[in-house]
C-alpha cells in the first residue's frame, strides 16, 4: 500500500544558525539540535528510514520554531534559501519528496510572493507556518495576503504549532523546575490546544465566508478539536451572529487532520468518527516522532482497507494533487 506523510521536517545550517544566536539559552534550541543530524539529512539516510518503515513518500517542510523571533530582512532571506533547498531535494528525489513552502510572516507581502513562487515555479504543494506570528493570530488583517494567495493557487496550509509568545510562556508555564514548563508549552500539551484555539479564532474571525476556498491541515490528530468541537459549537455559534454557518460547518469544511505525533487509538477512533476517514491523513512527525511505530500504528488500524487507502495517501493525493 502506498503511504505519503505530510508533516515531515528538514532545517539547514545557515537555519539552525540563525535560530540559535536568536534563542540563545532557549530549549527550542537544544532540541533542534538534538535532531539536527536527521534535520539536516534529505538523502540516504532520510531514504532509508523510510525504506524500513514502508513510507513512499514525504512532504517535506521546515522545522521553522524560531523563524518569528528573526529581524524581517534575515527571515526573508533564509526562507527563501529553505525554500530553494527543498526544491534541490525534491528535483533529486520527486519519486519520494514533495515540499511544503517556507514563509517569513514578518513581511506578509513579501510572503505572500514567496508563496507564490514555491508553487508556480518550484511546484510546492502548499505551505506550512508556524503558530502566531509576531505574538499575532493569523486572523489579524495583516495577514490577509497569505490567505488570498492560497485562495487563488488553490492549495493547503498546514497550521504547525509553535512556541507560545513569552506573556502567556510565563503566566501558564513558568516555575516549573528544568524543562518542564518548556515541554509542557510545547509538544507535552500547550501547543496542542493553543493551535486548536487559533482554528477556532479564524473561524469565528469569519475567514472562510472571506475565503471559501481555502484549506487547512492541522497534525496531531487535530489538535483537540474533534473531541471538543460540538461544545464550541453550542457556544461560539450562537455568539458569532456574523458568520453565515455554525463553527462545526466550516471546520468540517475547511480543515483536515493528520496523524503526526499521535499513534494512540482512542484519539484516532475519535478523529475517525468525527472528522471522517476522507478528511484524516497519514504523518509522522519525522524525526520528532518514530517513523517505525507511526508505520505500525497505521498498519493496525482496525478499519476498512478502503478507509486505511484514504488514509495511507488517498486524502493526500487528492488534496495535494500528487
Amino acid at each position: 500500500m502506498r503511504t505519503i506523510t505530510l508533516e515531515e521536517h528538514i532545517s539547514t545550517p545557515e537555519y539552525l544558525e540563525a535560530v540559535a544566536k536568536a534563542r540563545r539559552g532557549d530549549p527550542v534550541v537544544g532540541h533542534l539540535q538534538a535532531h539536527r543530524s536527521k534535520l539536516l539529512d534529505v538523502g540516504e539516510g532520510r531514504l532509508a528510514d523510510m525504506d524500513a518503515a514502508g513510507i513512499d513518500m514525504q512532504v517535506l517542510s521546515l522545522s521553522g520554531i524560531g523563524l518569528d523571533m528573526l529581524d524581517p530582512a534575515t527571515a526573508t532571506a533564509l526562507a527563501r534559501d529553505v525554500n530553494d533547498k527543498l526544491a534541490g531535494a525534491v528535483k533529486a528525489r520527486p519519486d519520494r519528496f514533495a515540499a511544503f513552502a517556507t514563509l517569513a510572516l514578518q513581511e506578509p507581502e513579501k510572503a505572500a510572493h514567496e508563496f507564490e513562487r514555491c508553487v508556480r515555479q518550484l511546484g510546492f504543494k502548499g505551505a506550512l507556518v508556524n503558530g502566531t506570528a509576531g505574538g499575532q493570530f493569523l486572523d489579524h488583517p495583516r495577514f490577509t495576503p497569505l490567505f488570498e494567495t492560497a485562495q487563488a493557487l488553490e492549495v493547503p496550509i498546514y497550521l504547525h504549532p509553535a512556541p507560545p509568545p513569552e506573556g502567556v510562556k510565563e503566566a501558564y508555564y513558568g516555575g516549573l523546575a528544568g524543562n518542564l514548563g518548556f515541554f509542557l508549552s510545547t509538544a507535552g500539551w500547550g501547543w496542542h490546544v493553543e493551535t486548536g484555539m487559533h482554528c477556532l479564532r479564524l473561524i469565528a474571525s469569519g475567514l472562510f465566508d472571506r475565503f471559501p476556498k481555502v484549506k487547512m491541515i492541522i497534525g496531531h490528530m487535530g489538535e483537540a478539536l474533534p473531541y471538543s468541537i460540538a461544545r464550541a459549537d453550542d457556544f461560539l455559534t450562537q455568539a458569532a451572529k456574523h458568520l453565515q454557518r455554525c463553527i462545526s460547518e466550516y471546520f468540517f469544511e475547511h480543515f483536515y487532520v493528520t496523524t503526526s505525533g499521535f499513534f494512540s487509538l482512542p484519539p484516532f477512533l475519535c478523529a475517525l468518527q468525527v472528522v471522517g476517514a476522507d478528511r484524516i491523513l497519514f504523518s509522522v512527525d519525522y524525526p520528532y516522532s518514530s517513523i517505525s511505530a507511526g508505520s505500525a500504528f497505521l498498519n493496525a488500524l482496525p478499519i476498512s482497507p478502503e478507509d486505511r487507502a484514504k488514509i495511507a495517501h488517498g486524502n493526500a493525493e487528492r488534496l495535494l494533487k500528487l
